[in-house]
């Protein structure tokens, strides 16, 4: 696959039935929503998709709808979150039949947390067990992994591509551009400061606000490429807004209840995730009549409460 991976890339949510199934009749809707928006590629997955949750052959499955709908017109992200490296081999090789991109790969996440040694071992022998590109998601609170590690890991593995970073402190961001090497790439996932990750020269994004309101987040990467910040910085207050009426435990569904108040139905969280509060549905609309604004391919709010 030859695409870049960069712009918005939002991470999809799975739609799941009462009884905890996957919907793929919702899910393949959640993908042609997500692509109606002109977005740069999408994944699948993540942390927002619920991707923990998920079997192997439910992933796969995801997967070969994904890439079925998409058609080649952009990359697919496959996420893989597993707890050693066996397991990240097993989930990377089941969706690597598939025309994907890349693997977005946390390291490991339970309790015990590897050396520096082992983890760069870690995803050396995921790349040379999988010719698909790797980014990783830098994203597990006890295992996160620093900027010179991260450098180290990109400039040893020809396999791993790139990073998505995934905290909120802009410095290691900033730390990161300068020092990340030539031809690897940065995707932020700080969702309360795409604005200023994209400014300082982030190569895209895999998050939460772009899976809610993808045709906002597009908005915003053109116009900081354009260099309208003055635009930018008028849809990041209300993304910023939007976002903090999103941030929650129960994230995925609160993504899953602002999809279906743009008319695309996207199902249940997966238990024991619960659904969105009467509150957070109040919070979460007042809020999305806002940050719509600057969604050109946005129905009027009439037309999809």
């Amino acid at each position: 696959m030859s695409l870049p991976l960069t712009g918005i890339i939002p991470p999809l949510v799975t739609p799941f039935t009462a009884e905890g199934r996957i919907d793929e009749s919702a899910f393949r809707n959640v993908v042609r929503f997500t692509l109606s928006k002109g977005v740069h590629g999408v994944c699948v997955g993540g942390s927002t998709g619920e991707g923990h949750t998920l079997k192997t052959e439910e992933l796969a499955r995801l997967i070969e709808i994904t890439t079925e709908e998409v058609d080649g017109r952009v990359p697919v992200v496959a996420g893989v979150i597993a707890n050693s490296t066996g397991d990240a081999i097993e989930r990377s090789r089941a969706v690597a039949r598939f025309p994907i991109a890349a693997l977005q790969v946390t390291p490991v996440h339970y309790v015990f947390k590897p050396s520096e040694d082992a983890t760069v071992d870690h995803f050396a022998r995921l790349t040379d067990a999988v010719e698909v590109p790797v980014v990783i998601y830098n994203v597990i609170p006890w295992n996160y992994l620093s900027p010179s590690l991260l450098v180290r890991i990109m400039s040893g593995n020809p396999g791993v591509i790139g990073v998505k970073q995934s905290a909120g402190d802009l410095k290691l961001m900033a730390d990161l551009m300068l020092t990340v090497p030539a031809g690897k790439i940065v995707l932020t996932a700080v969702d309360a400061l795409l604005y200023p990750s994209f400014a300082i020269g982030a190569h895209g994004t895999i998050a939460a606000n772009p899976a809610a309101v993808p045709g906002v987040c597009v908005a915003l990467w053109d116009a900081v490429q354009r260099g309208d910040h003055g635009t930018a910085h008028e849809i990041h207050r209300a993304l910023l807004r939007f976002w903090n009426t999103i941030s929650a435990d129960n994230l995925p569904a609160n993504v899953k209840y602002a999809l279906g108040a743009q008319g695309c139905a996207a199902g249940l969280p997966r238990r024991p995730m619960p659904v969105s509060s009467s509150e957070q549905h109040r919070m979460i609309d007042t809020a999305l009549a806002e940050v719509l604004r600057f969604d050109p391919t946005a129905a009027p709010r009439s037309a999809v409460a």
